[in-house]
């Protein structure tokens, strides 16, 4: 009682055994730490391990009578599938804005993981508050030479770029240690001053494998393992003048299922979205619209969960497979959570996933009448090509994509990769992982677009869609204007 409530037993207030009780719980296998107990000052903390209550009364229209998808979250987190999220409304003529980003969240190195599982940290400096980056191998850009391997760019996090690192892996010390800073500092001064309306973000949210939680909590509740990687990767980062309480339109990847296996918490970011006054997330695939009421035009958009692509055999590819018979436990399941219910199971779950998604938004998008159709997804430009190019003829304007951690923007009329009819972006540079390439700007024999560590700002109008890439310094290094293709 002394060192948690600074009194003795003797003087000790309910308040005072509340403290006690909830920031030192009995039994190792409780665990504290989700706000309001941070730092246990504030009782009763009755949330402490039980789980964080969610609020999405915070969110307009939810006064606990609503009980719509904007405001109660769904028994399981499928429940939601393919269901509208409510219409957003952006009043005014200014000038609109949206950013677009993916790739960007680091591994939580500060993070008291639990049931058992290995703190999520791979350098010697990495267990610290706030995010490290993930170091990845390096290949040209044919992807037939491998200059450096996980190891050996780890060996250059270690001794910040001094031998054993070699040249090869062209480490660039102040950017390859510090991207998702670098990107959100970028992000977050421009949106200080084009004050974006809301976010397209492309998954791969938190690096190693997502949340570090199995798959099956409640959706009602947030466990302390998802809490603390979202305030120390998400909450705490992008924050600030033009980007505080703006929505964040998200959609999972790979890594987010668990990168080499399918059983991590996942459903946790989907909960989160009700938790949180600006994460929308409601399922794997949904839609939504947003409405400039002022200028008379609108936008309705396809959120796809395209991770079906690293859903191989159980023997194939260990370490780039969510279905790895490797990596995930003999036992391992997601049927609590109505996810793949096996090792087994889990290809063909995620193939059947990626088809009813397909027929879902080839029904829907013919009967758009929006002004503007546009398509986020995880994996990048250049997979799927045909069932692109068949809603490219359906009216889709634009797609947004990630995954590849580069900065690449695709015009329609490359044929020589482009083969969707249809402008594509791939933003997978947000920092959570190093870049395919070295980002020093002298050596970009291997880069396959225009930056490594960036993210896009589109700015809207009903005529076009004006479209930048951004460094992580915050230049500019490229632009198109997208017209409507109706």
């Amino acid at each position: 009682m002394p060192s948690i409530a600074g009194v003795k037993y003797s003087e000790g207030t309910l308040a005072d055994f509340q403290r006690l009780y909830y920031c030192a719980p009995p039994g190792k296998d409780k665990f504290c730490g989700v706000p309001p107990c941070t730092g246990c000052s504030n009782p009763p903390c009755n949330d402490c391990f039980a789980g964080h209550q969610l609020y999405a009364s915070l969110r307009p229209g939810c006064d606990g009578n609503n009980r719509g998808i904007g405001c109660v979250p769904p028994k399981s987190a499928m429940g939601y599938k393919g269901q509208h999220w409510p219409t957003t409304v952006v009043y005014g003529v200014q000038e609109m804005h949206i950013f677009a980003i993916g790739d960007w969240g680091g591994m939580d190195g500060s993070l008291d993981t639990n049931e058992g599982r290995p703190n999520i940290v791979a350098y010697d400096w990495g267990k610290r508050p706030g995010p490290s980056v993930f170091p990845r191998s390096r290949w040209n850009k044919a992807h037939t030479v491998k200059f450096c391997d996980h190891d050996q760019l780890v060996e250059c996090f270690n001794t910040r770029g001094q031998p054993p690192c070699t040249p090869e892996c062209g480490y660039v010390p102040g950017v390859d240690d510090n991207p998702q800073i670098l990107v959100a500092n970028a992000f977050k001064a421009r949106a200080a001053l084009k004050d974006p309306q809301y976010i397209l973000n492309v998954g791969d949210n938190f690096y190693w494998g997502g949340i570090e939680k199995t798959c099956g909590e409640p959706m009602n509740k947030i466990s302390y393992p998802t809490k603390h990687q979202f305030d120390q990767i998400f909450e705490g980062v992008y924050q600030g003048a033009g980007l505080s309480n703006k929505p964040w339109f998200s959609v999972l990847g790979n890594h987010d299922w668990g990168g080499f296996k399918f059983d991590n918490g996942w459903d946790q970011q989907m909960s989160y979205t009700w938790a949180s006054n600006r994460w929308v997330m409601p399922a794997p695939y949904y839609t939504t619209s947003v409405v400039y009421a002022d200028l008379g035009f609108d936008v309705d958009y396809y959120f796809l969960d395209s991770n079906f692509v690293d859903a191989k055999p159980p023997e194939e590819d260990p370490n780039h497979n969510m279905c790895s018979r490797k990596n995930n436990k003999p036992s391992a399941t997601c049927a609590a959570a109505d996810g793949p219910v096996s090792v087994d199971s889990c290809p063909g779950w995620f193939a059947a996933l990626w088809a009813e998604q397909k027929e879902w938004v080839t029904r829907l998008l013919p009967k758009s009448k929006a002004t503007w159709q546009i398509a986020v997804t995880h994996f990048p430009c250049g997979h799927e090509q045909g069932f692109y190019k068949s809603l490219a003829n359906m009216g889709l304007d634009l797609l947004v994509t990630g995954h590849r951690h580069d900065q690449e923007l695709w015009f329609p009329d490359d044929y020589a990769k482009n083969h969707m009819g249809v402008t594509c972006i791939v933003t997978g540079g947000g920092g959570g992982i190093t870049s395919e390439a070295t980002p020093d700007p002298d050596h970009t024999e291997d880069w396959y677009g225009e930056a490594q560590y960036g993210f896009y700002d589109l700015t809207i109008s009903k005529k076009e869609i004006f479209i930048e890439s951004v460094n992580y310094d915050g230049e500019v290094l490229l632009t198109h204007t997208v017209y409507p293709s109706r």
